[in-house]
Order: C-alpha cells, then sequence, then structure tokens
C-alpha cells in the first residue's frame, strides 16, 4: 500500500526499534511508496510512512531491495556532499562515505553482509541516518 510521507521533524527525529518478521507489511508498504515516488526518491526508511522500525529500502539500480535492521560497519573514503530528503525540503550538506560495509537482514530475515560503494553507499548511509533520528 502507498503510504503518505511523513514530514514531522520531532517524529523523524526519533530512534528506530528493531524489525521483526511481523514488520513485513510495514516493508512491503515501503517498497510501494517508493515506486510511487521513483521520480524524486532513490531510497526510504520507515520512519518517512509514519512506522519507527530499523527497515529501509534502497534502489541498486536494477532493483529496490529491502534492508532489515541494518547496520554500518565499516566505511571509508569520507568525502562532503549535498543531499535532499523527500521528507524535508530543500538540502543539505553531509558528510558521507565512498565505501561501506552493511550488516543487515534480508527479506527472509537471514543475516547478510555487504559491500557498496558510490551512489548506493550514499543511499544506504542516508536511510540509516534517518534509523538514527539523524536528519540531514
Amino acid at each position: 500500500m502507498i503510504r503518505e510521507i511523513m514530514h514531522d521533524t520531532w517524529f523523524l527525529s526519533q530512534k528506530s526499534e528493531k524489525a521483526t518478521k511481523e514488520d513485513a507489511q510495514i516493508a512491503q508498504d515501503l517498497l510501494d511508496t517508493l515506486k510511487a515516488n521513483e521520480e524524486g526518491c532513490v531510497g526510504m526508511a520507515a520512519n518517512m510512512i509514519g512506522e519507527r522500525k530499523r527497515i529501509i529500502v534502497v534502489n541498486m539500480g536494477f532493483m529496490n531491495t529491502i534492508m532489515y535492521n541494518p547496520v554500518i560497519v565499516k566505511k571509508t573514503g569520507k568525502y562532503q556532499t549535498e543531499e535532499g530528503c523527500l521528507s524535508l525540503i530543500g538540502v543539505r550538506k553531509c558528510t558521507r562515505y565512498e565505501e561501506i560495509e552493511v550488516e543487515y537482514e534480508d527479506i527472509n530475515f537471514k543475516k547478510q553482509r555487504g559491500k557498496f560503494q558510490g551512489w548506493t553507499a550514499q543511499i544506504i548511509q542516508h536511510e540509516c541516518d534517518h534509523l538514527e533520528g539523524i536528519l540531514i
């Protein structure tokens, strides 16, 4: 189901809680909402649709991927950039890393560890910030 985008900065500033298998519908709603906003959006976190759960969806170029409970465990290649957000107006400066390693649970809640770089790494970092209540 396509959900309304959250713009309340107080809500968005709260840390998210661990996701469980019972949150599968939230993940599906995130995928549906990302698809509906693909013209101006490449990733989403659950709090962007009003759910404080540690779930993100990321456009990997060829498909949208769900990550439950992602944690960035390694990052290299620090750089400065500007980003926008569907939940916020305008763009803001932020620090990102060219390469990251992420531990997460896949769609079947199987533990995964992935290395990402470039644009995909930047998207994941942005969405993981959302899970921590960090607004760019």
